[in-house]
């Protein structure tokens, strides 16, 4: 009927505008970070963004989720962020239970990668000797994240997975891909770099 079809818009148009808020906030805060930072090239300066974006994720939306789902499950809560978690447990319905493989994950996610984040800006804007290290360990453990979620549904015929919600599946993990491998792809570039002035030295 036309009420549910109204509620689902509604839903939709909710989680739309958390995730642009998420953006926008993180846009004023890189911004910040990054102004008068001449010394900082575009494509570092990008990669704070998705960096301060990727924590603001981690701990603002992610966290809540590891709080609800430690102290109950996402279908028996009545707060504002669980009504964006059941929308997308109806693409993959593990988040909506407390699984507790998924929910083990988001715990490793919020607290290490989380916090890894805003270590990688601190190092990039301070040129820290460690940056590569931080940005590589961190890359591997979203991929990895990200091989554990879906790897073991794509195992047993995806049987949580309504793979007809494209736009949650995709759009929601797809960055979280994509970034983490051009991240990588960087590092091992810089390291490259480096040990080619070693033996030109």
């Amino acid at each position: 009927g036309p009420r549910p079809a109204r509620k689902m818009e509604a839903i939709a148009a909710t989680s739309l505008a958390f995730v642009s808020l998420q953006f926008l906030v993180s846009v004023a805060v890189s911004a910040f970070l990054v102004r008068k930072r001449n010394d900082v090239s575009m494509v570092d300066k990008l990669l704070v963004l998705w960096l301060v974006f990727d924590a603001v994720v981690h701990f603002t939306l992610e966290g809540p989720f590891v709080y609800l789902s430690v102290s109950g499950t996402m279908a028996t809560s009545d707060s504002f962020l669980s009504v964006l978690w059941r929308e997308y447990a109806k693409a993959d319905s593990r988040w909506g239970v407390a699984d507790p493989t998924i929910v083990t994950l988001e715990i490793w996610t919020v607290f290490l990668n989380g916090s890894m984040c805003v270590m990688l800006v601190y190092a990039i804007l301070f040129k820290k000797p460690y940056r590569h290290f931080i940005q590589t360990v961190l890359n591997v453990c979203e991929l990895y994240g990200g091989w554990m979620t879906f790897g073991p549904e794509w195992l047993t015929g995806s049987a949580n997975l309504d793979t007809s919600s494209f736009l949650f599946l995709f759009f929601f993990n797809f960055l979280w891909v994509i970034i983490p491998l051009l991240m990588l792809l960087q590092s091992f570039m810089a390291s490259i770099s480096v040990t080619n002035k070693k033996h030109v030295e």
